[in-house]
């Protein structure tokens, strides 16, 4: 969901977060200010920018502004799971839709005033992208041979720059659209009050999106509402040609949604296939990845008897709790329940995968003595105050980024050794814990090193055949002792644990993977030649150089504060969701704020937000995870959104000063741009390291600040100035 995935200083749009919004108010038409003082803006300065002039605050405009908003986020969230879902390449580049559907608003709310017209043009961009994808996907075939990935009917699948590339150009070109659909309308608003719309329309966004993920809706329910929003906002001027190209992207989704044994949950897009005879199983593939295959218990004793292997350390009489996290679609649970457990707690985190588990051959998920929770498998273990005989870890691998925001897993806060300490923790005496999976072989010395450091005891380790570069590996301990009949221990070497600050196990070392530098090296050339065009020559943004590291900086409060919540209360779709929801109304509270209060000079605002990052950086994540589940909430969403509500705060009244509010939103845009590179520095210092880089940004923010205004005022007024009204 967002998540939509990183754009920062649009304090909460939840479009991308990116201080886009915040940017808005500036695009109003420069005139006198004709509405009533509590929509005023603050001078700061000798030489202030004028406020606009309001053309229309009529109700029906109101809610054309709140449908155009619901209608650009509600866009954003479906591209981001849509494409993921059918491209694999994608869900290896964690913010790539993202990154291309804020450049898109940005370019559209450039444009607000000028003749270029994209809105009328996205309906042939949304039908181009669709069609692209579907006729272009990328599927990963098998893990073995030079050429894994294929497109349709076995043909080889495009080279990943060029379907990365036009992807992102066309994700741009609609989100363009869209974005100059809302610029439009919200000019015609006082910044303040536009702004208080633009939130609730993203608001509803979140809320219908999120009801839909609920429901397990198809892709052809989403294409039907956008199709439908996007005809109402080019009414009245809708050609036929535009009418022709909503329908087929309503029909070619609306196919994709009834293509037999596929189904949609709010994670993946999953296709099945059952097989029957002699050896039934039940093959299923989660977003064009071969994923899971629930087999019998016969074909499992002779395919796949490493299911099997926990068993030979533990007798059926110590078999009275198990619980098995990452249950899927039931291989793990069939394999206990037959080997004696009495009862068995299953954690899988996708509901849709439990709800195909009953066509298991052995139906594990319809015995009595099995009790199924969909949930996050960490925050499982964080919020359960039973013990359990023997705990798995059972081929926890979700191949799914957590909302397309941050490098991390929905899984990798369940493979830290904090977790599992929590795990030991949750053993009954005498209890034995194992984990196993198809490891590359620094995986294998990592968490056999994770288990020696959580346990205090090297883990028994068994071996299989190996998987694309991969091997099969159990590993097994008993905290009360060495694992019994265990037939070889672990004699690796050792790899440094993946911790909840650095929570990267797929990550060889603390280093930026060379692709990713590639890849954010072509977004940004694209990115930067997109704006030139779209918004002229670069000197405009000269005097918004503070604006930029204030777009950088949001970006990184937003990833810090939603992998922060994924770690208090689990990576799932419904957790996602609140955050983004919570980074709304912070702005919201913000904005309200500052239209109603007089405002402190700059330098208190900056040295609150400073102060709110230390106490952030004081307060250790892991301290709250032994709170009540209320009161870490509490004392969580206090810790992630002060400094978002105190950073609102300064961005409202920066933009008090602007005289051009173009180039101020392009250089807040290409600093958030920044701001999703910096973002890759938590792959090597962890995210707590991030607060620093935030603090620094700001920092930086306030002294360009000051000697930005002390410039243009001719050095007579400064940023630093006590200022004589709050933001009206």
């Amino acid at each position: 969901m967002v998540k939509t995935r990183n754009l920062p200083d649009d304090s909460g749009d939840g479009r991308t977060i990116t201080g886009a919004e915040e940017e808005v108010p500036a695009q109003q038409p420069y005139g006198q200010a004709t509405g009533p003082a509590d929509e005023q803006l603050p001078d700061r300065s000798g030489a202030r920018e004028t406020a606009p002039a309001v053309t229309a605050e009529s109700p029906r405009e109101r809610a054309r502004l709140v449908f155009a908003s619901f209608l650009m986020l509600f866009v954003e969230l479906a591209l981001i799971r849509w494409v993921t879902a059918n491209n694999v390449y994608v869900t290896k580049a964690t913010n790539f839709v993202l990154l291309a559907s804020f450049l898109g608003i940005g370019i559209g709310f450039l444009n607000a005033r000028t003749g270029r017209d994209y809105l009328r043009w996205t309906p042939v961009a949304l039908l181009a992208l669709v069609s692209f994808v579907l006729a272009f996907p990328v599927i990963l075939q098998t893990l073995n041979g030079p050429h894994p990935f294929q497109g349709l009917r076995g043909a080889p699948a495009l080279p990943q720059p060029v379907s990365l590339g036009v992807v992102f150009v066309l994700v741009t070109a609609v989100m363009a659209g869209l974005g100059q659909g809302t610029a439009r309308l919200f000019v015609g608003f006082r910044p303040l009050r536009a702004y208080r719309l633009d939130i609730l329309g993203s608001l509803c966004g979140i809320a219908a999106f999120t009801g839909l993920s609920f429901l397990n809706q198809p892709p052809g329910t989403w294409g039907c509402i956008a199709c439908a929003g996007l005809l109402v906002l080019l009414a009245p001027r809708i050609r036929w040609w535009q009418v022709l190209a909503v329908a087929g992207v309503a029909t070619l989704l609306l196919l994709e949604s009834v293509v037999p044994a596929q189904q949609w949950s709010p994670y993946n897009k999953l296709a099945y296939q059952q097989k029957g005879g002699a050896n039934p199983a039940l093959y299923v593939s989660a977003n064009n990845i071969p994923y899971q295959a629930a087999r019998s218990l016969a074909v499992m004793h002779k395919q796949k008897a490493f299911y099997f292997f926990p068993y030979r350390h533990v007798t059926k009489a110590s078999l009275g709790n198990v619980l098995i996290i990452g249950s899927g679609t039931g291989n793990d649970a069939a394999v206990a329940l037959s080997e004696g457990a009495r009862h068995v707690d299953t954690v899988e985190i996708d509901p849709l995968l439990v709800r195909l588990g009953h066509m298991h051959p052995n139906h594990p998920y319809s015995n009595p003595r099995l009790t199924a929770h969909v949930d996050d498998g960490r925050a499982y273990l964080q919020n359960t105050s039973k013990h359990y005989n023997l705990i798995l870890f059972a081929l926890p691998d979700s191949l799914t980024a957590l909302a397309g925001q941050s490098a991390i897993r929905l899984e990798s806060y369940l493979l830290t050794v904090q977790s599992l300490e929590a795990v030991r923790a949750h053993l009954a005496p005498g209890g034995t814990f194992a984990m196993y999976n198809y490891y590359a072989p620094f995986l294998e010395s990592r968490y056999a090193s994770t288990i020696e450091d959580a346990f205090g005891r090297t883990p028994c380790a068994e071996v299989g055949a190996p998987l694309g570069g991969r091997r099969l590996a159990v590993l097994t301990v008993h905290p009360a002792g060495p694992v019994p009949n265990c037939a070889s221990f672990y004699h690796g070497s050792r790899i440094a644990p993946a911790t909840d600050n650095h929570p990267f196990p797929y990550l060889p070392g603390n280093d930026i993977p060379k692709q990713y530098f590639w890849m954010l090296a072509a977004i940004f050339a694209l990115s930067l030649l997109l704006v030139r065009v779209a918004g002229g020559k670069f000197s405009q943004m000269r005097s918004y150089v503070d604006l930029a590291f204030m777009g950088a900086a949001f970006l990184l409060l937003e990833t810090k504060n939603i992998v922060q919540f994924a770690l208090l209360f689990g990576t799932t779709w419904l957790v996602n969701s609140l955050v983004f929801a919570g980074v709304l109304i912070a702005v919201y509270l913000a904005v309200e704020t500052a239209s109603h209060v007089r405002l402190p000079r700059p330098a208190v605002l900056y040295a609150a937000l400073i102060a709110s990052l230390v106490l952030t950086w004081l307060v250790p994540q892991g301290s709250l995870l032994g709170l009540p589940i209320v009161a870490r909430f509490l004392a969580g969403s206090a810790l992630a959104f002060a400094p978002i509500f105190l950073a609102n705060l300064i961005f409202a009244q920066r933009f008090a000063d602007v005289a051009s509010s173009g180039p101020a939103f392009a250089a807040n845009l290409l600093g958030a741009m920044v701001g999703g590179a910096l973002e890759y520095i938590a792959l090597i210092t962890g995210y707590r390291f991030l607060l620093i880089v935030i603090g620094v940004l700001y920092g930086l923010a306030f002294v360009t600040s000051r000697f930005l205004t002390r410039q243009q005022a001719g050095g007579v007024t400064g940023a630093g100035m006590q200022v004589t009204a709050g933001v009206r």
